[in-house]
């Protein structure tokens, strides 16, 4: 069922939800409220994301773009049993945008979570974003940002409980078998090299999480020939143990006195990152630790590049 609401008010749009729910006899058991931020990127891939993100996680979810004209709220709902939950897409116009969050407060689900997913263009403080402070898990993602670096280093200067980056969620599988390779070969670890791509997050995040884990020095490495990150190599009393990848899909282990191996380390799309993290909405301590460490490492190198806001 799709329902055309153009020049309509959240009261409405409220009302017309519960009349189609009684009618057809749906459900009710929704998850939480997941508010996607879609300016400044693809309005269709956002919505497929966050449509296959629900079929996981039955919620409510709110698409929220901006249009220019005169000031309005257009909004289209899809309901029935080929949604998971109730998929509500929101065009701002004109002076409304500078009040979305007051529009979005009454269509979230009572007595349930918010989340709030920025996927392109996010404030640099998320938490004190008028429609961050609706929500207690607020996702970025500095990859779909025009300068990627500068990005996340300012999530990690304004870092606050409940944000998440999906460079982290990118770094899932790394650090899965980085840990595992420590775990089947102890040795002390001295030093550490991240090589990725020039001006690449993810390899910047995987370097603070290696300094936070191992207390040792790492060192990241432009690589121009790949994509990503194309590698780390510990360096242990025993010898090196390294881990690459070079065509995005596998990714070769080799350490002193085991065979050399392959293991699958594909890149993943953004509907299997934002799928996953939102199987859990509580605080990840691992990725704060990382932030803060992210945060000190950037200002001790580089202390006048990003402005900080009081």
């Amino acid at each position: 069922m799709i329902i055309d609401l153009p020049d309509t008010s959240a009261a409405d749009i409220g009302q017309r939800i519960l009349s189609a729910r009684s009618s057809v006899g749906m459900p009710t058991g929704l998850v939480f409220t997941l508010i996607a931020v879609a300016e400044g990127c693809s309005y269709d891939e956002v919505l497929a994301a966050s449509i296959d993100a629900g079929r996981e996680h039955p919620s409510r979810i709110l698409v929220v773009t901006n249009a220019p004209g005169d000031t309005r709220l257009d909004a289209q709902l899809r309901l029935g049993e080929d949604v998971p939950g109730d998929i509500i897409s929101l065009v701002f116009h004109g002076d409304l945008v500078k009040h979305r969050a007051s529009v979005l407060l009454p269509l979230v689900l009572p007595d349930s979570s918010v989340v709030v997913w920025w996927p392109g263009t996010a404030p640099s403080a998320p938490g004190l974003d008028p429609i961050g402070r609706l929500a207690v898990r607020r996702i970025t993602d500095a990859m779909g940002a025009p300068d990627p670096v500068p990005a996340l280093v300012e999530r990690a200067l304004h870092y606050a409980p409940g944000d998440l980056d999906l460079t982290w969620t990118r770094l899932t599988k790394w650090r899965g078998l980085l840990a595992a390779s420590l775990d089947h070969y102890r040795a002390p670890v001295r030093a550490v090299t991240v090589s990725s791509a020039p001006r690449n997050p993810v390899g910047l995040l995987l370097a603070a999480w290696l300094d936070d884990r191992l207390g040792v020095e790492v060192t990241l490495v432009d690589d121009p020939r790949g994509i990503g990150i194309t590698g780390v190599t510990l360096d242990t009393d025993a010898g090196e143990i390294r881990l690459t990848r070079t065509d995005g899909t596998m990714a070769a282990f080799s350490a002193p006195g085991l065979p050399r191996r392959l293991v699958a380390l594909p890149r993943r799309d953004i509907n299997a990152l934002i799928t996953e993290e939102l199987r859990r909405l509580d605080e990840d301590a691992a990725y704060s630790a990382t932030m803060a460490r992210l945060a000190g490492r950037w200002r001790a190198n580089d202390p006048g590049s990003v402005e900080e806001t009081p």
